[in-house]
């Protein structure tokens, strides 16, 4: 069967805000009564997580009636790159000239006998690593920082603050636009995995 998981990645998040946001959406799901304040055991991949509140119906869409979610809420900020758990991206737009880049490495091979991923996995973990990562677009040959990429499907996001609800019914657009607004109207991206 697996886990599932549902992530809203805040894009606009920097370093000095990422934790005050953090703290804020927080407050806003236990004012909602979404998610309980205390933390426990509830979430992959971390000690502690938020469990569900006793209105979390408030955040999924309303065809699943008799889903409820059987894990909690974990809290992520730092630089992250948040992903499915399922396939790589296939594309990646330059936020510069726009042009769409194919990831996969079975289309055309640069110069240097190499596909163009291999650049954007080394940036991902340089981000993870440090915080910062360029990526020199192969359109327009300019450096970008891989924050500001445009991914072209729902595997991959990058971001210093992700909020992901592990094994709850489908979350509603209304949420998520909420969640949204809570995060100061900031550019969301919305992950769906399985592990």
């Amino acid at each position: 069967m697996g886990d599932y998981f549902q992530t809203i990645v805040d894009l606009d998040a920097d370093e000095a805000g990422a934790a005050e946001l953090a703290e804020r959406a927080v407050a806003w799901l236990v004012s909602e009564g979404i998610v309980l304040a205390d933390r426990e055991v509830c979430v992959l991949g971390q000690p502690l997580g938020h469990p569900p509140g006793p209105h979390w119906s408030r955040a999924v869409a309303d065809d699943d009636p008799d889903g409820e979610p059987f894990d909690g809420l974990a809290v992520h900020t730092g630089p992250t790159v948040f992903d499915s758990g399922q396939d790589e991206p296939e594309a990646v737009t330059c936020p510069r000239c726009r042009t769409t880049t194919d990831l996969s490495d079975e289309g055309e091979e640069e110069d240097e006998g190499e596909g163009v991923w291999p650049r954007f996995s080394e940036a991902i973990t340089d981000w993870q690593d440090t915080g910062h990562a360029d990526v020199t677009c192969p359109a327009c040959a300019r450096d970008v920082p891989l924050s500001e990429w445009l991914w072209t499907d729902d595997r991959l996001a990058v971001g210093r603050l992700g909020l992901e609800f592990w094994n709850w019914p489908e979350l509603s657009d209304d949420f998520r636009a909420s969640l949204a607004a809570v995060l100061d109207g900031h550019r969301t991206a919305y992950l769906w995995g399985k592990l």
